[in-house]
């Protein structure tokens, strides 16, 4: 008899360490612009162990909302809520004409 491995999660959004699904991305995009932020001002001259200590609380704070709005919205909760803003409340006309053609 053969052994089959069964795909367990599969159709389940990615998690790492308690991260879920795009906030991977936002984490690593705002990880490397950090990167990038202390390579600009280790060169234009800020004393290092500022630089290091800046990159250090920035990246903290960056981890900690990372990790909120990931508990917080989940996998798809973001993006609901950032179209759940743009929609508007009523639709208003204020002319008469509109409901007499009809």
């Amino acid at each position: 008899m053969e052994k089959y491995i069964i795909n367990k999660g599969v159709g389940r959004p990615v998690e790492f360490k308690g991260i879920k699904a795009q906030y991977i991305a936002y984490l690593a995009a705002g990880l490397l612009g950090l990167l990038l932020l202390f390579a600009i001002l280790y060169v234009a001259g800020v004393p290092a162990l500022v630089c290091i200590v800046f990159v250090a609380v920035a990246g903290t704070a960056l981890f900690t909302t990372v990790i909120r709005y990931s508990h917080r919205y989940g996998e798809h909760g973001l993006m609901k809520e950032a179209a759940w803003r743009k929609t508007l409340p009523c639709i208003r006309s204020r002319k008469r004409p509109f409901l007499l053609n009809q």
